[in-house]
Parts: structure tokens; C-alpha cells; sequence
């Protein structure tokens, strides 16, 4: 996709991409109303006034978090189209600050270990309906074979089930518009609550004093997922759509206050014993079975919007270089619709891991929400650098972010206190993640500065001697080498010595390639350097943080448009193939790195390499990697010698001194 048919896609308004985005954004903060007031009111007696005050907490959290905060602002932050903390991080990169690296990978982590807890406490919350009808149901069973048919048809792509997704969230979203209007005719006074005193007011008088924010933040958990999917719909679309689904979930969540300001005094166990939940309570009985069933299909919908999230999380990670080369998989031809194996696996035993552990919907409350917090903070500390960067004045900047600060450190204070409740869970996934994003990314940092470049200049005359000295047998007629220097004019030190001294390798061409990875999402660009007319050329290609690296297909193709434009002969310049016109064949070489025993290593530097290194033999191979045909590519091992001593002290011993 152009960035011109981006741009479009953020000014067009279609009732299709309406649907559309009701159907992939909404799902994570859709379903909240099936767990957040039963999260507020726990255990303790209905009382109106914690009642009124949950409420209150929930509107101006929606109003406050959600859409000021990310539908309004946030959004306009888009990196040609795309939304996410890795393509915000991708923009403040230009800033040149290097410690905003920290909250990216601190946000990203957060928001793949949420990844993890979203679709069991999702789709407990909705299974657990059928206790109306069973009490004494296992749902384990059933919630772990519902996960296991979501995370299996990853690999067939969502269109087919992207149709059913539209509709299934307009009827989820007016189901619960319509039950929470029924509710609220029968208790007008339950809009006091949209006066911000009651939510104060709520902080001093529950019994879980300020640390009931850590259920209301339960309501706008999807916010951080909402502003990641922004490339699928596009912003206008979002905007207008959050319109509706705020107005909806409104409208459940005071129906769901009215109904329970009508039971004061009773517990949720009273009113509807193990399936205690005012989500299913504000129900006609005979619709009970209908709900739970939209109910169901509406977490799963949920699930799987996250389960695509963390797929384009995952791909960008990677071209940001802050995560090992895995598979990836194009299912389908959609723009951005891509599925990686090894991530679908993990995250489905993740969920079976969470579902298994906390069992009930209520428990896994406690381990929800603490990451996200975390990856709210780290895109504000972020969006600050954006907003600076687009010169926004500072008298509005300093307030709006301080608010924000305020806001989510409260949420994180207030959710700490789960930590010891089953927070602990997605932090230490949280954790292991941030661990392999750091150590990847340092790892490739220090072995860049341990990286010596030269000159091609100095090579010129020995590699075009080299080229015709008919006393070397031919290696290759196109040799191609992928290099990491930036500089057309300059060549990592080991491709001369690959060259010249490792065996000498005679060719007619050799290749240099390039690959730059852009911090805009869609771009596919090349340009060629003539270092040597019919000798050496470089190819510099510009891809976007998106792209697929298909290097294979996309060499061919510049090597075509350069014959077609009489720029090079690629014939073969052996006598009889040449008469017939035969092309001639190419052959890649690529480095493969190993840590030398010369080497010198502080302790630090030592645990990198070594973590990485052991990594990297679990991650995909560089051929694999940039698309390569295997057959064509020959794999040369290189030392990486960091810190080596300078010169090792000997003495010699002359025969004559025995």
C-alpha cells in the first residue's frame, strides 16, 4: 500500500470501514462491561453509593483516558498511517535521544504480556454465564478448547472471519445499549454519577479505599490496543465509530448501576449465587442463553483483535531490531495481515498457562491491568517527545502530560496492590520480554562497534584485477555480498578479507547490497551506486518498518530494470554461454558471526553476547531472513573479536642461547 492510498484511508469516511473497525478495534474495550462493575463491587453489600461512585470513576476514566487522551490525541500521532508504540517510537527516533529506546521496549513488552491475559479473562467472563443455568459447571475445560480453535485458524488469516466480525460487534455493542436502557428507565438517578464528586467521593468510603481504581482501570484496558490498530481502519473511521461504542457502553454500565442501586444491601453472590455477575443479572431470564452466547463470540472477537496485534507488534519489533528473525507468513492478501507461528504457539500456551493458574474470571482480574498501565505511562512519556517534536507550545504540553502522568500513576499505584494477587504473572512476562528486546538490541549494537569499515576506494584496483586474473578459477560470474555500512563508498573489513584472502573469489560483478530500514511503515525504494562500470555496483534498498525483507525477489527485480536499461550485462562471459545468451548465476555470500575466543569481554558484555548468541540459534537463519534462496547462498562463519589485547608481550630464544 502507497503512502498516498495511507493517507486516503485516514480522510476517507465509509459506512464499510465503520463496520470494520467496529469489528477489529473495539473488541478488548468492548467486552469490559462483562467484568468491570463485578470487579468494583467484589464481595462486599451493594451500597448506592459505591455504586454511583464506580460509575462516575468509569464515565470520566472513558472520557479522560480514552478519548481525550487516545482517540483524540494520541491518534494524531500516526506514523503514515500506522499507530502502535513501536511506529510512535519509530518517529521520535529523529529526536536522537537515545534513552526513549527504554520506554518503547518497556511499552511493547507490557503490551504483548496483556496479549497473554486478555483472551482467558475475556472469554471466562462470558463462558462463566452458563452458572445461571449450572452452578456447579467446570469451565476450564470449555474456555481452553475455545482458545485452542481461536489461536489454531490463526494460520488460515482473518477474512474470512474478519466478515463475521463486523456484524457480530454491532450486534454485541446495540445488545448492550439497549439492556442497559431497559435498566436505566427504572432509576433515572443513576446520571448523578456523571458528577465527578461520587468518583471522589468512591476513593474515601469503599472498602478497598483507592485501590478500587484498580478495577475501573479494568474499563479502558484496550485503549493502548485501540490506538495500535489504527492502520486497519484508519483514524477517522475510529473516531467516529468511538462515538457509538462510547455511547453504548455508557449506557450498559449506568443500566448495570441502576439494577444494582434497585438490590442495595444484597452481595453479587445473593442476587445471582456463583454467576454473580450484573452483566448477565440485567438480563430477562429468557434471554440469559441468547446473551451468553453473543457474549462468548464477542470475547473471542476480542481475542482475536489482540492476537493480530501482537503479530504486527512482533514484525515490527524485528525491524526495529529489537527482536529475533522468526517466520512470518502472509495468509492472506490484506495489507498488515501476516501470521508468525512460533509467536501464535507461545501465546496460546501463555493463555492455557493463565487459565489453568488463576482458573476463575475473578482471579485473573488481580493479574490484569498492571502491565498495561505500565505500556499507558511509556506511550505518554513518548507522545511528550512527539508533541515537542511537532513544535505543540509548551504551556500546552506541560499540563496535558502532567494530567496524564497523574492519572496512570494512580492506576499503577492503585494496581499494585495486585501484585501479589496474580500481578506478579503478567509482570514477569512482562519482564522476560523486555529481556529478550534489550539483549537483542544491545547485542547488535555492540557487535556494530566492533564492526571495521573501509574504504572501497582502497579496493578498487586489486578487485578489478582480481576480476580478469584468469589464474584464479572462477567462484562466481555475479558475486553478492549483504553489507551493514551505511556509506555507498565504504565496506565492512571482512567482505574484502571474504574476498581477497579467505579463498579468493573471482567474479565478473560483485554485488554490495543494502538494506535500510525506514521509520515510515510502507515504502519500497531503491537506488544503485556504479563503483566500477561492469565491475561492482551497490544496491541500497528502502523499505519500510513494515515491508517484508523478500531480498531474493527484489534484487532479480533491479537487476532486470537495469538490463532493460542497457545499465549492466549479465550474460554469462563464459565463450558458449555467452553466444547463446545464457544469464549468468549469482551467488550470495552471507557472514555468519561467532564470539572469538580472543576476545575480551567486561562481564555485562559477556551475558549480551552469550544470551544472544544462544538466541540467535533458535531464531531464523540470515538466508531465511532476507528471503534467500538457499541453494544460491554460501554461509561464511566470521570471529567477532570485541576488546582484543593489542599486542602480546614474547621474548625470542635464538638456537644459539640453549
Amino acid at each position: 500500500m502507497s503512502s498516498h492510498s495511507h493517507q486516503n484511508l485516514h480522510s476517507k469516511l465509509t459506512t464499510g470501514g465503520l463496520l470494520v473497525t467496529l469489528g477489529i478495534i473495539y473488541g478488548d474495550i468492548g467486552t469490559s462491561p462483562l467484568y468491570v462493575m463485578k470487579a468494583i463491587l467484589g464481595i462486599h453489600a451493594i451500597s448506592r453509593d459505591i455504586v454511583l461512585g464506580g460509575i462516575s470513576c468509569i464515565f470520566w476514566t472513558l472520557t479522560l483516558q480514552t478519548t481525550l487522551k487516545y482517540v483524540l490525541i494520541t491518534l494524531s500521532a500516526d506514523n503514515h498511517g500506522e499507530g502502535g508504540i513501536f511506529a510512535l517510537f519509530a518517529l521520535v527516533k529523529r529526536t536522537k535521544i537515545k534513552w526513549l529506546i527504554v520506554p518503547a521496549i518497556i511499552g511493547g513488552s507490557a503490551l504483548l504480556a496483556d496479549g497473554i491475559i486478555t483472551p482467558p479473562i475475556s472469554v471466562s467472563s462470558a463462558v462463566e454465564g452458563l452458572r445461571i443455568f449450572k452452578p456447579d459447571i467446570n469451565t476450564i475445560p470449555i474456555v481452553i478448547g475455545i482458545l485452542i480453535a481461536l489461536f489454531t485458524i490463526q494460520q488460515f488469516g482473518t477474512k474470512l472471519v474478519g466478515k463475521f466480525f463486523a456484524p457480530m460487534m454491532l450486534i454485541w455493542f446495540t445488545m448492550l445499549g439497549v439492556l442497559g436502557a431497559i435498566q436505566i428507565f427504572s432509576d433515572l438517578s443513576v446520571f448523578a454519577a456523571v458528577n465527578p464528586y461520587y468518583a471522589y467521593e468512591l476513593l474515601q468510603i469503599h472498602p478497598e479505599g483507592f485501590f478500587v481504581l484498580g478495577a475501573v482501570f479494568l474499563c479502558t484496558t484496550g485503549a493502548e490496543a485501540l490506538y495500535s490498530d489504527m492502520g486497519h481502519c484508519g483514524r477517522k473511521n475510529i473516531r467516529v465509530s468511538w462515538i457509538f461504542v462510547k455511547i453504548m457502553l455508557l449506557l450498559n454500565y449506568f443500566g448495570q448501576g441502576a439494577y444494582l442501586i434497585n438490590h442495595e444491601g444484597k452481595t453479587l453472590a445473593e442476587l445471582g449465587g456463583k454467576a454473580g455477575n450484573p452483566f448477565y443479572l440485567i438480563m430477562a431470564d429468557w434471554f440469559q442463553p441468547i446473551g451468553i452466547v453473543i457474549a462468548t463470540l464477542a470475547a473471542v472477537i476480542a481475542s482475536q483483535a489482540l492476537i493480530s496485534g501482537s503479530f504486527t507488534l512482533i514484525n515490527e519489533a524485528m525491524r526495529l531490531n529489537f527482536w529475533p528473525k522468526v517466520k512470518i507468513k502472509y495468509p492472506t492478501d490484506l495489507k498488515g495481515q501476516l501470521y508468525i507461528p512460533s509467536i501464535n504457539w507461545l501465546l496460546l500456551l501463555g493463555c492455557i498457562g493463565i487459565v489453568l493458574y488463576f482458573e476463575e474470571s475473578s482471579n485473573m482480574e488481580h493479574a490484569y491491568g498492571l502491565a498495561i498501565v505500565l505500556c499507558m505511562i511509556m506511550t505518554t512519556i513518548l507522545l511528550n517527545f512527539y508533541l515537542i517534536m511537532k513544535r505543540v507550545k509548551l504551556y500546552f504540553i506541560i499540563p496535558l502530560i502532567t494530567i496524564y502522568l497523574v492519572i496512570e500513576f494512580s492506576f499503577l499505584y492503585a494496581n499494585i496492590v495486585k501484585f501479589f494477587h496474580g500481578g506478579f504473572v503478567t509482570l514477569i512476562i512482562a519482564s522476560g520480554l523486555i529481556g529478550i528486546m534489550a539483549t537483542w538490541f544491545l547485542a547488535k549494537q555492540i557487535s556494530k562497534n566492533y564492526t571495521k569499515i573501509v574504504k572501497i576506494e582502497d579496493y578498487k584496483k586489486v578487485l578489478a584485477e582480481l576480476s580478469v586474473d584468469l589464474s584464479i578459477p572462477k567462484y562466481a560470474t555475479h558475486l553478492v555480498y549483504m553489507t551493514n555500512s551505511q556509506r555507498s563508498d565504504e565496506i565492512e573489513e571482512k567482505v574484502m578479507y571474504s574476498i581477497l584472502q579467505k579463498r579468493p573469489k573471482r567474479a565478473d560483478l560483485y554485488w554490495f547490497v543494502h538494506v535500510n530500514i525506514l521509520s515510515e511503515p510502507y515504502k519500497k525504494e531503491y537506488r544503485v551506486t556504479e563503483i566500477i562500470k561492469d565491475d561492482i555496483y551497490r544496491i541500497d534498498f528502502y523499505l519500510g518498518f513494515r515491508e517484508p525483507t523478500k531480498i531474493n525477489l527484489m534484487f532479480k527485480q533491479v537487476i532486470k530494470e537495469m538490463v532493460d536499461r542497457g545499465e549492466v550485462d549479465i550474460t554469462s562471459r563464459y565463450e558458449s554461454l555467452s553466444k547463446n545468451n545464457i544469464i549468468g548465476d549469482f551467488k550470495f555470500v552471507l557472514s555468519e558471526k561467532f564470539l572469538s575466543n580472543d576476545s575480551d569481554l567486561t562481564f555485562f558484555e559477556k551475558v549480551v553476547m552469550n544470551t544472544y548468541f544462544t538466541m540467535k540459534k533458535f531464531s531464523l537463519s540470515e538466508e531465511k531472513g532476507f528471503g534467500l534462496d538457499s541453494s544460491s547462498v554460501k554461509i561464511e562463519q566470521f570471529p567477532l573479536v570485541l576488546h582484543a589485547p593489542e599486542k602480546i608481550e614474547m621474548r625470542r630464544i635464538d638456537k644459539s642461547c640453549e
